[in-house]
């Protein structure tokens, strides 16, 4: 729960800085591939290094409910990404939205 909420806020804080700069000076490829880049490190080479020192237990539940959290929110970029289509105020509610979504049934269980 922390980690979702209080971490994953306080360490997003420099990308979200960058990508709202980036967004501002109309250079989306910079805030794109600063979100993208950020998560894959994050997903990846900090996962990996934590388990070269010990095993990570992987909870039943983020098989069964984050995961497809993930999935649906990688499909809802999708259009954004590999067909151009701009992303503006309307959507970044939607987004920031099913955010809020996600917190509060995480939350609720």
């Amino acid at each position: 729960m922390i980690g979702l909420t209080l971490v994953a806020i306080g360490t997003s804080l420099p990308e979200l800085a960058t990508t709202v700069m980036a967004a501002y000076r109309n250079q989306a490829d910079v805030a794109l591939g600063n979100v993208i880049g950020s998560n894959m490190f994050n997903l990846l080479a900090i996962i990996g290094v934590a388990a070269l020192v010990g095993p990570l237990p992987v909870e039943p539940k983020l098989l069964h409910y984050d995961l497809w959290v993930m999935l649906a929110a990688s499909l809802l970029i999708g259009p954004f990404v590999f067909r151009g289509w701009r992303m503006g105020r309307a959507w970044g509610t939607v987004f920031v939205g099913l955010y809020g979504v996600y917190l509060m049934a995480i939350l609720a269980h």
